[in-house]
């Protein structure tokens, strides 16, 4: 009897072990999944090739008409919003092409208009439900995007108008996205009807006034426009910005 009471026990202590083991690895597993987050921006991707040309000018006509697509992007980031176990490259691409997303989805809610700022409270219409919460697009500006210490965000999310950086016809993936934002900002920094810049003047958009404090984190902000120019800008140039045209990017 003593035996089968010894024998029992062991069986009973390897049985529990092989069970641990087990909901470890499930553990381990998923935590892996999660860690792994690679979002599919796919229909985005395919809204933007159809419907912005080459230079970021918005076919609102056409992207009325494919609003069911539209919609069901919107519909899928709802679903699938980021959270802590997300890498920050997957983060910011998700709430860039959110914020791009949501705004042609504003526009077309008030479409026709000459100006989104035709549109009353065009920044803080609490419209979209992602997961749980509503937004506004404000709020993924000033308390998301703006809090992931990324200023060339500034040129890649765009507020449907001319003075904006052109809107990218192409969608945002944490695996180009170093290489997308240095893109749209040399871009934007390079178009003369939003930045003259020369080594001893420089004309520039008020972004850099409005923002002036994503800008100048790691120096000034001459330093940080020298990062993205050709032209090798004095510390001493004069500066201007240029008057903002509000008009639709159609």
């Amino acid at each position: 009897m003593k035996y089968l009471i010894i024998i029992s026990y062991f069986i009973f202590i390897a049985f529990g072990y092989q069970t641990n083991k087990k909901e470890s690895e499930k553990n381990i597993s998923s935590v892996s999944e999660t860690k792994n987050v690679n979002f599919n921006h796919g229909i985005w991707a395919d809204l933007l090739q159809s419907h912005v040309s080459e230079n970021g000018n918005v076919d609102y006509i056409a992207f009325k008409a494919d609003n069911a697509k539209l919609q069901e992007y919107i519909n899928v980031l709802a679903e699938n919003v980021p959270n802590n176990s997300w890498a920050n490259e997957e983060k910011l691409a998700y709430w860039i092409n959110a914020y791009n997303a949501l705004t042609v989805d504003l526009i077309l809610r008030n479409y026709p208009v000459e100006s989104i700022k035709d549109i009353k409270n065009p920044w803080k219409q609490r419209l979209w439900k992602l997961g749980d919460n509503m937004y506004d697009l404000d709020e993924i500006e000033h308390d998301i995007l703006r809090n992931m210490n990324e200023p060339r965000i500034h040129f890649a999310i765009v507020c449907a108008s001319y003075s904006c950086p052109k809107l990218q016809n192409e969608a945002f993936t944490a695996e180009k996205l170093d290489q997308q934002l240095t893109k749209a900002t040399k871009e934007f920094l390079t178009d003369k009807n939003r930045n003259e810049i020369s080594e001893n003047s420089i004309t520039i958009s008020k972004i850099f006034d409005w923002f002036s404090k994503d800008f100048t984190k790691n120096g000034s902000l001459i330093d940080f426009l020298n990062l993205y120019t050709e032209v090798n800008i004095s510390p001493n140039a004069k500066k201007r910005y240029k008057d903002y045209n509000w008009d639709l990017n159609d």
